[in-house]
């Protein structure tokens, strides 16, 4: 095997896995910590502490890749409802 084709093979490899990786994270944990809060759904201000508007108090929001996910479903959805009204059914 050459380098070349070493490096063909490899690459494109190692890519598939990194993004599979990554969907099979946003399956199985949707949710990551909130950046702003640390994870931890408050702040400290003036006046004391307080929720955090960013991810409401709860210190998750949702990974890009699960919320492409929710919209590719939504859209999804949407055309089957909109052909089934069509069809009457």
């Amino acid at each position: 095997m050459t380098p070349s084709t070493l490096v063909d093979t490899v690459i494109p490899l190692a890519v598939l896995l990194l993004t599979l990786r990554y969907v099979v994270a946003c399956a199985w944990f949707p949710f990551k910590p909130h950046k702003r809060c640390g994870g931890t759904g408050g702040y400290r201000g003036m006046g004391g502490i307080r929720l955090c508007r960013g991810c409401n108090g709860t210190g998750r929001v949702l990974r890009l890749g699960r919320r492409i996910h929710n919209a590719f479903t939504r859209v999804r959805h949407d055309i089957r409802t909109d052909r089934r009204r069509e069809l009457g059914r």
